[in-house]
């Protein structure tokens, strides 16, 4: 420890050595450089000569009157002295800026000062005053108005009462009020467009027995207009084939027995093959068709609704002809739907009306209306309801009638868009509905409350929908270019795992069906294609191009391993293999 102290102490006093050492050498050769470490002489005529290094700091002051403010600001943060608040503006001066230019201007002519009035007041004034040349003196207490409280033309004001532009177009428009119903030529002065142009004498007006015929014809017409709105259009058949019975009084409706296929049974094929060819088209519909229905039971005849008001009944076996023709709208048939039987079908139209036709006659039994358009119609298809049959409607509700009474029954009114379609399940003692509020509503027969209500934000509307063959699946035709498969018992749930996609149908409610195996689902689309899926994979199997505008139905027939029935909005319906 004393060793270490000493060595401390010898280089210490060998630092300050050096150090005197190198200061006497600089003060030889300059002596300024170390006039700040010599003591301070306090005599007389001794100068002071002190050297501070520490550098010269600016007062405040100076350091503010040496700082810009800028003239368009609104608030400054500090507290500037007189020469920085007046201080000449930087940069060269413009020799051509006048005083207008360089004053403060908020708007287009100059500087409004800001004033309690009300912006409509002030609008007011200023086009009154722009109009008549007078207005209010803003200086002056509105409430004691006289002559002179207004400014610019005085007199005028006094003879128009002090009225603003705005109390004097009420006036007018109160006047044209007042003859409101009557003649334009009653307001004063105003003789029409064409005043300056007509001469009264030779004006042209029918004579008094021309007038007369004139008014008969008018009378007519709206008579006839009437008629047409409220009479639904005539019913009328045309039976196309020779013998309406065969030699053994069996009318069309008897269910062949010689097609090699059993059409009575209700059996299905064991296995489905892929349409691959066109083998028949049925050609009659002058305008697209709109929906085709199989013959119950046996499909042995094809009935099909058309945009040219008429609905044909068709052979799908032998000579496939046009069996009879079923004439009764006044506009395109939207829906058909046949009883249990098929001995009466019920049909749909854009005339307001549903009509009840007997199949093998061909007349119309009754007639149904509520001036609302259906858009579906559906028999109810327990054995003993036929009587009953229920028609979604363009005022969002379902209508249930009855074919006895002819009256509406019960209305199911909770839908909040037109009913698109209504499809039976759950052995009859339910019906599903789908409208354009893009929602999905289950209901009990005859409660008029939905038990369900399905509506996704990422829904679609869905104007088509089918049951599938073994009733637990519900096929629907979504706008979104999806089929979408909901469950048919209980839960009514989406079958995320079962969405066939592939085709374009948005805005087409083009009628989807199964392949009676179950192995296929069918589809027509917008671009008239038919497109085949594999039930199981979702896979788009095939796609034929079956007609040249809209494919808007397909059936699989439910006897045949492979037939398929398609129609389309160019009035044709084919038969493929």
């Amino acid at each position: 420890m004393s060793v270490s102290m000493a060595s401390l102490v010898s280089y210490a006093t060998d630092s300050d050595s050096d150090n005197d050492t190198e200061t006497k050498t600089k003060a030889k050769t300059d002596p300024d450089a170390i006039a700040h470490l010599l003591p301070i002489s306090s005599g007389k005529n001794t100068a002071l000569s002190v050297l501070n290094s520490a550098p010269e700091v600016a007062v405040k002051e100076e350091v503010m009157t040496g700082t810009h403010l800028d003239p368009s600001l609104k608030e400054v943060t500090f507290n500037p002295t007189y020469e920085t608040m007046f201080a000449p503006e930087f940069g060269p001066v413009n020799p051509f800026k006048t005083q207008q230019m360089a004053a403060p201007r908020n708007m287009l002519s100059g500087y409004a000062e800001p004033a309690h009035v009300n912006d409509f007041m002030f609008e007011q004034q200023r086009r009154t005053f722009s109009t008549y040349g007078y207005a209010l003196d803003p200086s002056v207490d509105t409430s004691q108005v006289s002559s002179s409280s207004y400014i610019g033309a005085v007199d005028e004001a006094e003879k128009n009462k002090g009225l603003t532009v705005f109390e004097a177009g009420a006036k007018k428009t109160d006047k044209r009020k007042k003859i409101k119903g009557g003649d334009a030529s009653e307001i004063d002065s105003f003789l029409g467009p064409w005043a300056k142009y007509v001469d009264e004498k030779e004006v042209a007006k029918p004579s008094e027995e021309e007038q007369k015929e004139l008014d008969e014809i008018t009378a007519k017409r709206q008579k006839k207009g009437k008629n047409e709105e409220e009479a639904p259009a005539e019913e009328k058949t045309i039976l196309h084939v020779k013998d309406m019975y065969d030699y053994q009084g069996r009318s069309y409706l008897h269910v062949p027995q010689d097609v090699g296929i059993n059409l009575r049974s209700a059996d299905v094929p064991d296995k489905c093959y892929l349409p691959k060819k066109q083998i028949h088209v049925w050609s009659g519909h002058t305008k697209g068709v709109s929906a085709i229905r199989l013959f119950p039971v046996s499909g042995h005849l094809l009935l099909s609704s058309s945009m040219d008001c008429k609905i044909k009944l068709w052979e799908v076996y032998k000579d496939r002809r046009c069996v009879r023709t079923f004439i009764g709208h006044s506009k395109a048939v939207r829906d058909i739907c046949f009883n249990n039987t098929g001995t009466q079908f019920l049909s749909a139209a854009y005339d307001r009306y549903l009509k009840l036709w007997d199949t093998e006659t061909g007349k119309c039994i009754s007639r149904f209306t509520n001036r609302k358009v259906p858009y579906c119609v559906k028999f109810n298809p327990d054995e003993d309801k036929q009587t009953l049959f229920v028609a979604g409607m363009s005022d969002k509700k379902i209508v249930q009638w009855d074919v006895r009474s002819g009256e509406v029954v019960q209305e199911y009114d909770r839908h909040l868009g037109a009913v698109n379609t209504i499809t039976f399940v759950d052995e009859n003692r339910r019906f599903v509905s789908t409208s354009d509020d893009k929602s999905l509503r289950v209901w009990e027969w005859d409660i008029p409350v939905d038990f369900k209500y399905i509506a996704e934000p990422s829904m679609h509307s869905m104007p088509a929908v089918t049951l599938s063959p073994n009733g637990k699946w519900l096929a629907c035709q979504s706008m979104d270019n999806q089929i979408l498969i909901f469950g048919a018992q209980n839960r009514f749930r989406l079958n995320k795992k079962k969405i066939f996609k592939g085709h374009m149908v948005a805005g087409y409610a083009c009628q989807v069906d199964f392949s009676p195996d179950m192995s296929y689902v069918v589809s027509g689309d917008a671009d008239g294609k038919l497109n085949i899926w594999d039930w199981k994979t979702t896979k788009l199997y095939h796609r034929i191009k079956a007609h040249d505008k809209v494919c808007i139905s397909a059936l699989w027939h439910p006897h045949e391993t492979s037939k398929v029935i398609t129609c389309g909005w160019d009035g044709q319906i084919k038969l493929w293999d």
